[in-house]
């Protein structure tokens, strides 16, 4: 998400999510793996043996859980339940500065327990903020001595003492910021999700989608940015913003809006029952162009979670969003 560039209007679109066509996106990792393969063939091999080769290679490569060549894409599974999945994509947008999200997608061993650890983080104006949230954040959650009894008061604190620790390094980190969606999947049975900003988790519950977060927006909460001094920016053209710069009222660092700002995230735990098919968290680039139940449409006929992600981020681009899009698919059955 663009610290200047905000959120583009939802487009009214049927729901209908069209057969994948995925030949435009070509990543750097795809072109060292030909070039690789050219390197080990003679010049007078056939294309079918460099087709045999690239086949071999791709083979090899999920034999020691590499997956995809791509390094934008990945997938995992529980030890505990077999059944439960992860898959994710990434995919750059148009503007001209380099990637800001950032994504957790991990499954973690904690004594008799098993962690589903997912996260996504949308920067703006740098990629320093989301990177601290991928190495830090979680670590804050699992330190706090109550979260396994009172989760919901123990990521409101990691959350509020992870903000705390990026405004104190702000000179380092610099003057950007980020919104968080983040998940942990406890033993499979229970979901905790909480977000601050415009990131978004969905649920989807016998083909219905549920969203488990809550955008943070500058024209819901203006009492509140009010009441601290600041003010929302509506000019024609453009979308509403805090103090005219930014178009989430909630975030991560953000050091120079920040008494006009909140980082206290949205917490909700989410029982697993037997309904519950797949968890999506994605950032907005995904949101600004489909609606939930869209987003649930599209993937409910893909058994795979990483070709869930990725189909996902594939339509997104379809219907034009410019953002970066990351996007994570949970499988739970």
């Amino acid at each position: 998400m663009s610290f200047q560039a905000g959120k583009d209007n939802l487009r009214t679109i049927n729901n209908y999510c069209p057969p994948s066509s995925s030949s435009f996106i070509i990543h750097h990792s795809q072109v060292k793996s030909t070039t690789f393969l050219n390197f080990l063939l003679k010049p007078n091999q056939t294309t079918h043996s460099l087709m045999a080769a690239r086949d071999i290679l791709h083979k090899m490569k999920e034999k020691v859980g590499f997956g995809l060549s791509d390094p934008d894409s990945g997938k995992g599974k529980s030890k505990m339940s077999k059944h439960i999945t992860h898959g994710f994509h990434l995919v750059k947008g148009r503007s001209y500065h380099e990637m800001e999200d950032y994504l957790v997608a991990r499954f973690k061993q904690i004594d008799n327990h098993e962690l589903g650890l997912f996260a996504i983080f949308d920067g703006h104006a740098g990629h320093n903020v989301p990177n601290y949230l991928q190495s830090h954040l979680f670590d804050n959650i699992l330190k706090e001595p109550d979260f396994w009894t009172e989760p919901v008061n123990a990521v409101k604190e990691a959350y509020s003492i992870t903000d705390s620790s990026i405004l104190e390094k702000s000179g380092e980190l610099g003057r950007g910021g980020s919104t968080a969606v983040t998940a942990i999947l406890i033993d499979g049975q229970k979901l905790v999700v909480a977000n601050i900003g415009d990131s978004r988790a969905v649920l989807s519950k016998k083909g219905v989608a549920k969203q488990l977060s809550v955008d943070h927006e500058p024209t819901t909460e203006h009492e509140d940015i009010k009441n601290r001094g600041g003010f929302v920016s509506r000019f024609p053209g453009d979308v509403p913003r805090v103090d005219g710069r930014l178009a989430v009222s909630r975030a991560f660092g953000d050091k120079s809006l920040k008494k006009h700002l909140s980082s206290e995230p949205y917490v909700t735990v989410e029982k697993i029952s037997e309904d519950a098919e797949f968890v999506i968290l994605a950032s907005d680039g995904l949101w600004k162009v489909m609606s939930n139940q869209e987003a649930v449409d599209c993937i409910k006929d893909i058994k795979d979670a990483r070709s869930s992600a990725k189909r996902l981020t594939e339509e997104a681009v379809n219907r034009k969003s410019s953002d970066d899009i990351s996007v994570i698919v949970v499988k739970l059955q």
